[in-house]
């Protein structure tokens, strides 16, 4: 594993890691509201790492990451995919793919409204979220997440624990082991509830993006995602011209942790033919 920091949007300071094979084929994992780069563990430890150079990163506010206090330095979409294009530069990720889970979905196509999709070869929604307003609240994003939103976003520091400890057991259609749900929370807790906040303080509609977009994109979705839900999911499917599904029965929020050998299987297979595909413009 090596560990690197990167200047992102604005100069806030990234922290990123990566696995695998240096000179191999990229894949970019971006996690999801209040998580981490350790969420992907079962990602960048697994067998991927002989075939892939994997690289995860701590979102700004998040992790390792720097936290600024301004909630100016979360609301900018610009400094979001300055982030990811900072990433890309100083890796020399070439035609990386994009893995983008929960708020990740946000963030990618930030970037590529900003950049465009030269720089890679496809894009990965794990329950992913595109709209961010009023009208998705109830259709398109579920419950699991708007009932910890008060919580989590609270000043009070008890709130916020007991906020996090019920969104974590929503994330699952089935219970994490102790270890797993131990370890999840503590990333989940050093994440500022000024910083949860932030990120919920935007109007994100990315239709125009999808709308546009030439590259292959692969929707894995849990169908018994209490978060975001099946609806974001045929949204995207319905409204981007090159994106596919793969539906996870019985699975929540974070089917790479509930269902980590097909999950990477699919993972592997979209990268690899995404990487071969035609590259248009």
């Amino acid at each position: 594993m090596i560990t690197h920091s990167v200047a992102g949007g604005g100069g806030l300071q990234l922290h990123v890691r990566e696995w695998g094979r240096p000179d191999a084929p990229s894949i970019l994992f971006i996690h999801g509201w209040s998580q981490n780069h350790l969420c992907w563990s079962r990602q960048c430890q697994s067998a991927l790492a002989d075939r892939f150079r994997l690289v995860a990163f701590d979102l700004r506010g998040h992790g390792m990451s720097d936290a600024p206090p301004e909630q100016e330095r979360y609301t900018d979409a610009r400094l979001w995919a300055g982030d990811i294009a900072a990433i890309i530069d100083q890796l020399g990720l070439d035609r990386t793919v994009l893995v983008g889970w929960s708020y990740g979905g946000f963030i990618i196509c930030d970037y590529l409204r900003a950049f465009g999709q030269q720089a890679i070869a496809g894009i990965v929604f794990v329950d992913a979220a595109v709209t961010l307003d009023q009208s998705a609240f109830g259709t398109l994003i579920g419950p699991g997440f708007l009932d910890h939103v008060p919580g989590a976003t609270s000043g009070d520091f008890s709130t916020n624990i007991a906020a996090i400890r019920s969104f974590l057991r929503a994330c699952t259609a089935r219970p994490l082991s102790a270890e797993d749900y131990e370890t999840a929370l503590c990333w989940n807790i050093i994440v500022p509830a000024r910083v949860r906040a932030a990120l919920l303080a935007r109007q994100i509609n990315s239709n125009d993006v999808l709308a546009m977009l030439k590259r292959p994109l692969l929707v894995m979705q849990g169908e018994s995602d209490r978060l975001i839900l099946r609806a974001m999911a045929e949204h995207i499917l319905a409204t981007c011209p090159t994106a596919k599904a793969s539906w996870y029965a019985e699975t929540g929020h974070a089917p790479f942790l509930e269902e980590t050998t097909r999950f990477n299987r699919e993972l592997a297979e979209f990268a690899a033919q995404s990487r071969a595909g035609p590259q248009g413009h």
